[in-house]
Formats: C-alpha cells, structure tokens, sequence
C-alpha cells in the first residue's frame, strides 16, 4: 500500500464503496481509511472501525486478517497523534509495529516507524526519532520501496540542519534526485528539506518557493499537516523578505486549513507564527493575546520544537515590552526546551535572551555569564548570527553597568571592544549587511570618549550600511514581490485543481446515483456473454431490455454476406414473435439501414409516419432507438428498441440500451465464432476417423495381397498341370507315375490355396470388426487380446514398412464390457503417433503393447515405444486438441486429444504419460466395465 494518494485514485476508491455489503467492504475500506487519515480523520477514524468489525466474518487467511487490522490500527494511531494523544498514539504504533515485524511485513512496518517518529518529534525526544527514521529507511530499504526511503531520508535531512547546517548540506546535498521531486508523494518533504536549507542560509525567496511546491504537493497527496507547516513557513520567509502583509495572508491560510481540524500542535503553530509577525509590525497587544492562545494550545504538546519556539517568540515580546522579568521566566523555559531537544539555535537564543532581561534587571555579572555562554555556543555551531547578537549584548552590559575589563581589551573601554568583535564576527558572513546602528553605537563610543576622528568614521559607515540597507530592502521587496507572484499563480492553479476535484466529485456523486443500475448491467452483461448460442442471446436481451426500458418492440437485424441487406432474425412486439424480413442497406427511410451505413446511434424521439420505416407486419411506435452492434471495426448488425410513449429513451435510458448493445455485440460474435469452431472441428475429426479407416483398409488390402496372390499362383499352376494331365489323357495314353506325381501336386497345392484363403478370410473378418466398432463406438463385451491383435493386424503393414517392430503381451482371459472400436482407435492413434513423431529415418524401432492382470475390476494397459521421446516443454499440451510438432507433415493435432476423452469421458479410465530420451509410455487404467452413458459417444468423445 502506497503511504500517500492522489485524489484521483481516493475519488475511485469512494465510487466504488457504496453497493459494497459485508465483509466485501473490506477492501475498500482498507485504502480509504488510510488515505483518508489527514484529509477527513474522524471519516477515516469510522472507516477503520468498521473494518475491524467486519475482519472477523471476512473469512481470511490470518496472516492477511492481522495485517489489516495492524494497518487500521495505524489510522486509529495517526488520530491519536494528531489529536495531541501522544502516549496512546505510540503504543497504539508500537502493537501495529509488532504485528508488521511478526508478519515479516517490511512496508507496515516502515509505516509504524515513521508514525513513532512523529510522535517522538512532537514530544521533543528527537534523537528517538532519529532512530525511528531510520527504522523506516531500512525497513523501506528491505521492502524495496524507494519512495519511503526518500521520504525517511529527507525528514533525517531536515532535522540534521537543525542541528548543523554545513554537516547536513555535505551529507544530504545530493541524496535526492529529480526524480524524487517529481513524485507528489515524495515531494513535499524533499522540498521541505530544501525550504529549511534555503531558510538557514538567508535565501529566504529561494526559500519560499520551495515551501510553495511543498504546500501544493501536500495538498494532492492528503498530507494536511505537512501543507499547515508549508504554509507557515512560507508566511515566515515573506516576514523576513520585510513583506509583512504577504506573511499574514500566507499565516491566515495556515489557519483556515489548520482550526478545523482541531489539531493543537498545526493551530498553536499558525498561532504563534502569526503572533511574531504581528510583533515586527509593532501590534504588541494583539501579539500578546496570539502567543497565549498559543501557548495554552501547544500545553499538551509541550516537548515539542513548536512549543519552544512560542517560548522564544514570548520573550522577544517581553524584552519589547521592557517586562524583564517575564522575558527571564520565557528564556529561561526555552534554555530547559533547548537543552531537552538539544536545538543549538534555541541554546544560544535562550541564554542570549535572559542576558539581555538580566541586564536590564540589574544583575550585570549574571547577564555577562549568559552573554558569554550564548556567544561561545554559537562560535562552536558557526552561528555567527546569533554569535553577533550576544556580543552586542555583552556590550550593552557594560554600557549600563560598570564591570571589570574584558582581557585581551585592545579598545579603550569594554563596549568599544565588544562592539568591534561583533563587527569582525560579522564580517564573516556571506552577503550579510551590517546593521546601520551598530556603527551608530560606534560612533557614540567614540564621541563619548572624544575621539571625535572615528566616531566621524564610524557615522560615515553608519551611513553607508543605511544605504546599503534601504538597498537590501529594495531587492527583498523585489525578491517578495516574485515569490508572491509565484504564489498567486500558485493559488490559481491550485483553485483550478480544487475546481477539477470538485468536478470529479460531482462526477462520483453521479456515479453513486447510478452504481445500482451499473452494478445490475455488470451482471447482465456477464450472463449474456456467457452464451454460446445465438438464440440463447436473443431471449436474453429480450428478457432484459422488457425489464429495463419501455419497450414495446424490440429487434436484431443481422447483415447479410457481402453486406447488402440487413435481415431481421430476432423480433418481439407486444409479446408477440416477429417474422423475419430483409432491407436493403440502401434503403434510404429505413432507420436500422442508415444506423448500419453511419455506424452511430439514431433517436427517433417523437416519430410521424415518414419518420420510421414500417417493416411488414409491425406497428407504428412513437419513440425508436437504434443502435449499431459493433466489435471493433467490424459491424455485425442492429439492433432496435420502439416504444408508443413520447420521448421513452433519455439519457439514461439510451445508456443502458448502449450497454445491452455492447454486450449482444461480443456475445453474438462469441457464439457464431464457437459454431465455426464446432464445424471446423467436426470436420477435423470426421477427416481424421477417415483418414484411419483409410490407412486401416490400406493395411488390410496389403495383408489380404499375399495370401490371395499366393492362391492365385497355385490355382494357375494346378490349372496348368490339369491342361497337361489332360494332354496326356486324350494323346499318347496316361502312366501311372504321371498321374501319381499330378494327385501329390494337386494335394499340396490345395493345403496352399486353403491356407491362404482361410487367412484372407480371419483378416477379413477382422477388418469388418473392426471397422463396424470403429465407426459405430458400439458397446459390447470383447477380449482385450483379441482386440488388440485384430488393430494391430490391420497396422503390421506400416509397421514393418518402417523397419520397425512391435510385442504383444496381453493375457487371453481379459474381458471388457466396454467400447472395442474407440478403444483400438486408441492404440492405432499410439502407434501412428510413434511412427510418426518417436523414431527417425535411420534407425529402426521397438513397440510394446501390455496389459496387467485385473485387480479391482480395472486393468492397466501400457503402450511404450522407445524412441526419441516428448520434449518437456510439450509435455502439459500433448493432449490439447489441434496441437502438433508436425503440421503439414502428417499430423493433425487431434490424435492424443480424441484418444484423451476416448479413455476419460467414454471408457471411464484414466490416461497417464512418461517420456524421457528413452522413449515415452502411454498408461491406460481401464474400468473391466464402462460408465453408462446418456449421450451418444460421439458426442462423448469429440465435443
């Protein structure tokens, strides 16, 4: 499952819900909880309820059942979250994360880790979700999905420069690719990450425009709280871009996304953002009230980043205010946040802060230790902002309060020499301008001490750096004023998405309307399809169009060959069958010819006479729809439906009668597709029965050649010593030896000529068995040694053609009630089959025929052969029908697969094949007695 959706795919999810019943809600449910988490939670909260009701009854697998429920356990976590129920939220993450680990199920636990995080991050214990994050990389590493990885690394990255903006630039800078940011789901937090780089580094415009694709990226995926953050953080940069305006507006968005959630940690956050801009702008009343509100939200939250950050923005309104001893209470909370989230920036702000209110309170030596500390840790962080910020403390201290000298004071008074460390510091800084009244303060020091050279100076600098400031100020409001055009072309194409949504739920909501009589199609159309008769699919659209649409008459006209006319071969009007009858395409007033010629759909709504062609013996309607019956390119027919009402077919209505089309289309063209196969296959097997009976009486007209070609010498010998005999007889005079030799030759010869004959006959009547069982599949009861040397008899002449050989081991006492013919066209289909695909050309072959004795009443016969064998990727198809490796060259891929149903659907047995480069065995397990059949055997075998 993905981690974040597009709406598009949510608006799916949705339409599709609602006819759902039962435990078939389930697989919906699952995904729309989910995705619903941020976008609607108390939605998705009632989803994942229902769903873990309806587990129980689903009848799943229980590895499949835990996982779902881990995973609406997660929903119900992410609320708890969300809701500032952090304890609840983890533990309820930790069950689910023990669940995915038990399952092995690296994707669900990646999720609960990244849900941990969350709530470490909120509760201020960072460096657990350091370790969460981590967690979810690797599991996300493990799963394959480099999408959550991404996102792992790039919430790492953001909090790394947090803590060290060098270090995070140098190990994260090229980590992500483009992409990353092309993802939507992948994106907010990328950009997020880039923002708060930007923002570190004073690149405040750069700055906001990544906030701004992070804002627009958040709200496509359904990350509200990512998009509150964006927004705020947007406001932020135009404060700093001096736009103070823009800010509110961007800080007022914030809000408007964040109150209705009732989320504390996004409503204090907007809140107290707003405040500090308020500050800047001088409304210190209205400041004061936000940061309360603020505060009292952020309570529940208060080991988080923001709720420290509310600290910090109270005193820097209490220093403005000049209430010293609010503003110490406030820095010195923000010390306890700073130290427990191990925030440097906060470290150094808080001890800078309560220097400053200490100062004022008239506790100098204390303020200087606070000064001290905050200057030394942010020169061991490079903050040099912060680093300026507290030397010019420490140089106010010893302007209002007399202290001892600093060392190393190379100035004439402490303040000089605090100042001018300031300067350095900041001279250190790319592209920072030096504040205007930092020299001022220069300039006084100096004037104060009377060298009046360089506090001259020290105005002149003031001077220039007010210039160079008014500058800056210009090109900040340059920058802002870009970034807010980017923002309102942001906003307009965000109002566009937002009008596309809405679009497409007005789309769903139609859907919905509608998903009955969809649904009631679906079914409709998956029973006319399942027909393979042509009138079968007449009566059933018939039966539904009645049940569906006013309908008075309803048709299909079928085109012709060659397509010149139409005829009607299905009718019913008021109940009653329609004739059949013929227009021709031509036809310029027939309705049904032009919707074939133009191939769309034509409405009649409110028909007159001319309007619709009266076929014979129908009636005149008012309202007629017709609808072209198309499988691709290809028109098959028409088909109409006439109502007596006016208008009877709306939008509505002609939908369904599109559907109903659609449907008849693919099924007609399924069913005149099977009948062609069933003639083509008819054909095939009737070509292969006689193409065996030919090679059958081709066997045997050999075999009857050399008895009765043998006899036929002999008579013509004896012939001719009778016509001799007879010479001697009516000439000279017969002898005795003569007549003695002729007697001893006529005896020999008739032994001949009544061997020959009598095994021309026993192969004559072996052939007229035989081929009465093979063309008739007659039952009776017949010895299965018989049989199987009467088929082989009549194959001899083929086999020793080839140069091959066959055995016969069969016991005489086996007696089958069964099927002879089908049964020898069984082996002959072996032996043929070996003849042609077992043996080459150069060598010869070997066959054997066996059976077993019965055991059980069934008999087990083997054909073997030991030639070349069957290659194992043909091995799952030898008995498919049509399926052969020598097309055009003898076989006709029907051999095996009538020889399969033969023995399965016919005699009751079961067929088994063994093959390797030793040859291949056919198994026969025979019943000694057949099923009994209601179908004929034909229709047993070949269809």
């Amino acid at each position: 499952m993905d981690m974040f959706a597009l709406d598009d795919a949510l608006a799916d999810w949705e339409a599709a819900l609602p006819p759902l019943r039962g435990a078939a809600r389930l697989p919906m449910l699952l995904p729309l909880a989910w995705h619903l988490r941020q976008r609607d939670t108390p939605r998705a909260l009632d989803l994942a309820s229902e769903g873990m009701a309806l587990l129980p009854a689903a009848g799943l697998p229980d590895a499949d059942a835990q996982a779902i429920a881990a995973r609406f356990l997660l929903v119900q976590a992410e609320g708890n979250w969300l809701a500032g129920k952090l304890d609840a939220a983890d533990k309820q993450a930790a069950d689910a994360c023990a669940t995915f680990t038990t399952l092995n199920n690296a994707i669900g636990r990646a999720d609960a880790h990244w849900l941990r995080a969350w709530v470490a991050i909120d509760g201020g214990n960072h460096p657990r979700a350091e370790t969460e994050l981590e967690s979810m990389a690797a599991a996300s590493r493990e799963a394959g999905d480099t999408q959550r990885c991404a996102i792992a690394d790039a919430v790492n990255a953001r909090w790394s420069v947090l803590h060290d903006l060098p270090s995070a630039q140098q190990r994260w800078a090229q980590r992500f690719s483009k992409d990353d940011e092309a993802l939507q789901t992948v994106a907010s937090w990328v950009y997020d990450y880039y923002g708060l780089a930007a923002s570190q580094a004073s690149d405040f415009g750069g700055a906001a425009a990544h906030y701004l694709r992070c804002y627009e990226a958040a709200l496509e995926t359904g990350q509200l709280r990512m998009a509150i953050t964006a927004a705020i953080n947007i406001g932020l940069d135009f404060t700093l871009l001096n736009d103070h305006h823009a800010a509110l507006e961007w800080m007022e968005s914030a809000l408007d996304l964040a109150r209705p959630t009732g989320w504390p940690r996004s409503i204090g956050a907007c809140l107290m953002h707003t405040a500090d801009t308020m500050r800047r702008l001088g409304r210190l009343e209205a400041t004061g009230e936000l940061l309360q509100e603020a505060l009292q939200i952020l309570t529940p939250l208060s080991g988080a980043r923001s709720y420290a950050t509310a600290l910090h923005y109270l005193g820097d309104l209490s220093l403005d205010k000049g209430d010293y001893t609010a503003a110490l209470d406030a820095f010195r909370k923000l010390e306890a946040r700073g130290e427990a989230l191990r925030h440097a920036d906060f470290q150094s702000v808080a001890r800078r802060g309560q220097a400053h209110a200490l100062c004022f309170l008239d506790r100098p030596q204390e303020a200087m230790a606070m000064a001290e500390q905050a200057a030394y840790l942010a020169q061991q962080q490079a903050d040099r902002y912060n680093q300026v910020a507290a030397l010019r403390v420490m140089s106010l201290i010893h302007l209002r309060h007399q202290l001892p000298t600093p060392l190393g004071m190379t100035e004439p008074n402490a303040t000089l020499h605090f100042l001018h460390k300031a300067l350095a510091v900041a001279g250190h800084i790319n592209g920072y301008t030096l504040p205007a009244d930092l020299h001022e303060a220069l300039a006084r020091e100096y004037a104060q001490i009377g060298d009046y050279q360089k506090a001259y100076a020290s105005a002149q600098q003031a001077a220039a750096a007010r210039e160079k400031t008014h500058s800056q100020d210009a090109t900040n409001r340059a920058i802002a004023m870009q970034v807010q055009h980017q923002t309102e072309n942001a906003r307009a194409e965000g109002h566009h998405h937002r009008e596309l949504a809405a679009s497409e739920a007005r789309r769903v909501q139609v859907l919905q309307q509608t998903t009955s009589t969809l649904e009631r199609l679906s079914a409709i159309g998956q029973e006319i399809t399942t027909h393979l008769d042509a009138d079968a699919v007449f009566k059933a659209l018939d039966r539904h169009v009645q049940a569906l649409l006013p309908a008075n008459s309803m048709a299909v006209y079928i085109c012709d060959p060659g397509c010149d006319t139409i005829s009607r071969v299905f009718g019913m009007e008021n109940g009653q069958p329609l004739a059949n009858n013929t227009i021709e395409i031509a036809n310029p007033r027939a309705n049904a010819a032009r919707s074939l010629r133009e191939r769309q759909e034509i409405y009649v709504a409110d028909a007159g006479p001319e309007d619709i062609f009266l076929a014979p013996g129908t009636q005149l309607m008012t309202s007629a729809l017709y609808v072209p019956l198309l499988v691709g390119e290809r028109t098959l027919g028409v088909m109409t439906v006439q109502s007596r009402q006016r208008n009877a077919y709306g939008e509505r209505e002609r939908l369904i009668f599109r559907t109903l089309c659609a449907y008849g289309a693919i099924a007609l063209d399924n069913a005149e597709a099977y009948r062609q196969l069933k003639d083509a296959q008819t054909q095939l097997v009737s070509q292969e029965k006689l193409a065996a009976l030919g090679a059958l009486m081709a066997g045997v007209a050999h075999e009857l050649n050399t008895p009765i070609g043998n006899s036929l010498l002999i008579a013509s010998t004896l012939k001719q010593k009778s016509e001799e005999l007879e010479a001697q007889m009516n000439g000279p005079g017969l002898k005795r030896s003569s007549l003695a030799t002729y007697l001893e030759d006529a005896r020999k010869a008739h032994e001949l000529v009544m061997r020959g004959l009598n095994s021309a006959a026993n192969l004559v009547n072996s052939f007229k068995q035989v081929a009465v069982d093979r063309t008739t599949e007659q039952r009776r009861m017949f010895n299965l040694a018989q049989v199987s040397h009467e088929v082989i008899a009549t194959m001899m002449n083929r086999i020793r053609g080839s140069n091959h050989r066959i055995e016969i081991e069969v016991p005489e006492a086996i007696s089958l009630d069964s099927y002879p013919g089908p049964y020898g066209q069984v082996i002959a289909n072996f032996i043929n089959n070996a003849l042609l695909h077992a043996f080459t050309r150069e060598r010869s072959g070997s066959m054997w025929l066996r059976a077993q004795s019965p055991v059980d009443g069934r008999v087990v016969v083997t054909f073997r052969d030991n030639g070349g064998g069957i290659a194992p990727e043909h091995m799952s198809r030898i008995f498919d029908p049509f399926f052969t490796t020598k097309l055009g060259q003898g076989g006709s891929g029907l051999g095996l697969s009538i020889s399969y149903n033969i023995i399965t659907s016919l005699m009751g047995g079961l067929i088994t094949v063994h093959s390797s480069r030793d040859g291949t065995t056919f198994t026969l397990d025979l019943p000694l007695t057949a099923p009994e059949h209601k179908q004929s055997a034909t229709t047993q075998i070949y269809h």
